[in-house]
């Protein structure tokens, strides 16, 4: 599938491949060129279930993740609607596209967005065009992982005006939770199973961390 892709796309350019225990792989260029991908080049690559996504113009390419991971997903979710359909402030989606530009077009686990927020970010496509207020990302094991949640898209997710990002590591049963402070976000808290999830940004909104991986 890969030398597919980049015949596809690339032509003559050659591309090193990362891959994990989880199936989970990204594209990258060596630095000697300066091809860098495109949310345009997304419509060449191939329909077959795998994830997509660009961060500064590096693709990640993201087969079916593990059951647990899609569990976990899904137990966010069930919580962040149940407290938006009871308050009526705002909606919440699993894997919704979010266009930022086009180098970077990243599709998160769980977002939740305020009716008045949504109303101004969605496109006739029903993608995402800047950023919601709440994104959740659940982590997969693997180096390139890592650098991907931790690292890129916590620095694209404060750049581009997050207001909190929740960093559910399932393995650990721990949530680091950042929060938008001196318009940038940073580490706020860790807790682990035996806390309350809650947050300033949704009032009233009390999980235990605990029924995210029981």
């Amino acid at each position: 599938m890969i030398s597919s892709i980049t015949s596809k796309v690339l032509g003559n350019h050659t591309r090193k491949c990362r891959t994990n225990s989880e199936n989970r792989f990204s594209m990258t260029q060596p630095t000697t060129e300066s091809f860098r991908w495109t949310t345009r080049d997304l419509k060449l690559l191939p329909d077959n279930g795998d994830r997509y996504e660009i961060i500064d113009g590096e693709l990640f390419v993201s087969r079916a993740p593990h059951w647990d991971h899609q569990e976990t997903c899904g137990r966010v979710f069930a919580v962040l609607d149940a407290w938006s359909l009871s308050t009526g402030s705002g909606r919440v989606a699993i894997a919704p596209g979010v266009i930022f530009s086009e180098a970077n077009n990243v599709i998160p686990d769980v977002v939740w967005a305020s009716h008045e927020r949504l109303a101004a970010l969605l496109d006739n496509a029903g993608h995402l065009t800047a950023a919601p207020e709440l994104v959740v990302e659940v982590l997969s094991p693997g180096a390139e992982n890592q650098r991907r949640d931790r690292d890129l898209k916590l620095r694209l997710y404060s750049a581009r005006g997050v207001r909190e990002y929740w960093l559910i590591d399932r393995q650990g049963q721990q949530i680091e939770v950042y929060r938008r402070e001196s318009a940038s976000l940073r580490l706020v808290a860790t807790i682990f199973a035996q806390d309350e999830l809650t947050s300033p940004l949704l009032p009233g909104f009390v999980c235990p961390v605990a029924q995210l991986f029981s």
